[in-house]
Formats: C-alpha cells, sequence, structure tokens
C-alpha cells in the first residue's frame, strides 16, 4: 500500500485518499482506500444514494456523527454507513487519522478522488501504510 497513489480531490480539503482497489484501477466496482485525515481534518457532511461505506480505523482518533450521533473512534474501531445516511469522520488527535475505506458500489467516487490532486506519501504515511501491512517503513 506504500507504493499506491494518493489524490487530495480539492487543494483545501483537509483529508487525502490513498487508493488500494477501485473501479477505475481493477475495474471492481468498489473502492478501497486508505483515508488520511490531517491534523483537525474532517469530511463535509455527506451521503450516497446506493453504497454502503465502511470505515476501519487504523492510527489515530477521532469521532464520526452517523445519521445524526456521534461517537468517538480509535485504532480497531469500525463504521458502517448505510446509503442515504448522512455522516461526518474528524480528525481530534495531534497526529493524522488514517482510515481503511471502502465503499461498495463505487458510484463514481474512485473517479472524483482521482481527478483530484496527487499527493506524495511522506514518512509518517509510509509508516502507518507499512504497520497495516505488517511490515516495516524501509
Amino acid at each position: 500500500m506504500r507504493d499506491c497513489p494518493a489524490f487530495r480531490i480539492a487543494a483545501d480539503e483537509t483529508n487525502y485518499f490513498v487508493m488500494v482497489f477501485d473501479d477505475v484501477g481493477e475495474q471492481c466496482g468498489l473502492v478501497a482506500v486508505v483515508e488520511v485525515f490531517d491534523v483537525g481534518g474532517k469530511t463535509p457532511p455527506n451521503q450516497h444514494l446506493a453504497a454502503n461505506e465502511y470505515f476501519f480505523v487504523l492510527h489515530g482518533h477521532g469521532r464520526a456523527c452517523v445519521g445524526g450521533v456521534w461517537k468517538n473512534i480509535a485504532k480497531g474501531d469500525a463504521l458502517l454507513v448505510r446509503p442515504g445516511v448522512s455522516h461526518v469522520v474528524e480528525n481530534l488527535g495531534s497526529e493524522r487519522l488514517y482510515c481503511l475505506t471502502l465503499m461498495v458500489p463505487d458510484e463514481g467516487f474512485a473517479a472524483l478522488i482521482r481527478s483530484g490532486i496527487p499527493v506524495q506519501l511522506d514518512d509518517a504515511d509510509r509508516a502507518v501504510l507499512g504497520a497495516a501491512l505488517g511490515t516495516t517503513a524501509g
């Protein structure tokens, strides 16, 4: 995963996406990314017409609002967001928050991400992604 391409959807966004599998690259009907939230970063409130979205926290901590209910999240926690349910994820920590995020079906999310601004992963990103794989950052 440390070698996967990464993108920020827009210059003013406070999160970026490391593409793992997607409908554009692998033509698999879903998108799997590691979503990286800068310190203080969050998603805008959003919902998906037909997609289920799943978040698994790999590193860091924050909070999430799903359907108007807030809960704290930390490494090892998981969230499932059903179609049509508004949700927000935000980083409350002093370092980046990393979530493995899956969305099925893709609903054009991979194309939106890939149309964004390329991001170079830094040593902190590579260390977390390496830990997720059970390897060192090398």
